[in-house]
């Protein structure tokens, strides 16, 4: 049935925004046989980071979580472009990556994370559960304090 997960997103209250432009030189997402790797994106709310910092310096696991979860989200929206408007063509989420800013002493990146792959999950059940990389980082662009990005199979 077309549209399960559009009305997942609305059970669970998420609204897609429209994309956020590339703040570089570089293509939201590549589409590559069955394959759509969505470039690294940051916590945007109508086009503006909206959490900025560093994790455990300002921004607590509770908001970087929050920040992780916006990202994914982000990455849903491009995501949803390659698939011509039809996130029902998502059969698995391949791999996140993520990409925490915080102090040397942070080591609770993947705390963090989860906000993105309990978001990935609770949007595509099974088919959501994914290998995943989580790396903190000095510093992000524009400060953002988290960046999240995907690899999908798309049918």
């Amino acid at each position: 049935m077309a549209g399960q997960i559009e009305a997942k997103l609305a059970e669970l209250g998420i609204t897609l925004p429209r994309p956020m432009a590339p703040i570089a030189n570089y293509v939201p997402y590549v589409k590559t046989g069955n394959l759509v790797v969505v470039s690294g994106q940051v916590p945007a709310i109508d086009g503006k980071i909206a959490i900025t910092g560093k994790v455990s310096w300002g921004v607590s696991v509770d908001k970087g979580k929050e920040a992780a979860r916006l990202c994914f989200i982000n990455v849903l929206v491009h995501l949803k472009s390659a698939c011509d408007g039809d996130l029902d063509r998502v059969k698995r989420v391949v791999r996140l990556g993520g990409f925490i800013a915080g102090p040397p002493e942070f080591t609770q990146q993947a705390l963090v994370m989860n906000g993105a792959s309990d978001l990935a999950v609770a949007v595509f059940g099974e088919a959501g559960r994914h290998a995943r990389t989580t790396i903190g980082v000095p510093s992000l662009p524009a400060d953002a304090a988290v960046e999240v990005e995907g690899m999908f199979e798309i049918a």
